[in-house]
């Protein structure tokens, strides 16, 4: 990533450039990251393909300001971090469901070694409502933060796994991966009929006070414990929603084949 390209993310992001990746201002940047670039599928549902190289990402992410899922927000955020000087692993995680804990390479995170040796961080914009700011990764305590209380447990064969509220999220390996290796569960997940993906739209974003997103033709509201809905009656609605609440400049809506 050159110069121009990394003051044009840190604009997309609204955050000054650190002098160092340190503990600090990977929070600062995490928290900014997941204020102004949503988690959303919607390019499953307009038929656009989804690339993993780097010019796709920031294409999409910084030049276009559009969101992703969590290989697009973490693996462009990676590529932030490191040309701030900042030493990133990408990891895979499964996620757990209704059923346990799903299949490998269905997340992308990320652990981080700050400037300052404070331990490695577990750093994820990729997972819809997460964290707000990096949890320690070597940490096995509680961890509190705006969005819950965390807490990382051994889990067997060097593996990690996150809980938020009580509620296990998904399962981290320690291996370091290649962006290559997450490209086929990233097809699957955009095209399968199992994949929850293809099933419905989402755009999320976190805001000051809690999260705003939109779910099919639901804009829904959280803040301090409460939730409103709102129902987007027409298309010029939803459209003015994306617009309006997360930047997203549409020329259709994007509609799940169920719709």
């Amino acid at each position: 990533m050159d110069e121009k390209t990394l003051g044009a993310y840190l604009h997309r992001i609204d955050a000054p450039r650190p002098e160092a990746v340190d503990a600090a201002a990977l929070g600062l940047l995490h928290r900014a990251h997941q204020l102004a670039v949503p988690f959303e599928n919607l390019s499953i549902h307009l038929h656009e393909p989804i690339s993993l190289d780097e010019a796709s990402l920031i294409d999409k992410i910084v030049t276009r300001r559009r969101g992703g899922f969590c290989y697009e927000l973490n693996g462009a955020f990676a590529l932030l971090l490191r040309a701030m000087g900042a030493d990133v692993r990408l990891a895979a995680a499964s996620v757990y469901g209704t059923e346990g804990l799903g299949e490998p390479l269905a997340h992308l995170t990320l652990i981080v070694r700050t400037a300052d040796r404070s331990g490695p961080r577990l750093a994820d914009v990729g997972f819809g409502s997460h964290s707000t700011y990096p949890l320690l990764f070597s940490g096995r305590h509680e961890q509190e933060d705006p969005a819950g209380r965390f807490l990382l447990a051994d889990a067997g064969n060097g593996d990690v796994d996150v809980i938020k509220d009580g509620q296990p999220q998904y399962r981290v390996e320690r291996r370091e991966r290649r962006m290559t290796d997450f490209v086929p569960t990233c097809w699957w997940h955009q095209t399968s009929p199992l994949s929850h993906f293809t099933k419905d739209t989402i755009c999320s974003r976190l805001t000051q006070h809690g999260r705003i997103s939109i779910s099919g033709r639901t804009l829904i509201r959280t803040s301090g414990g409460s939730r409103t809905e709102q129902q987007l009656a027409g298309d010029d609605d939803v459209l003015a929603a994306y617009r309006d609440q997360f930047g997203l400049l549409l020329d259709r809506v994007p509609a799940a084949a169920a719709s």
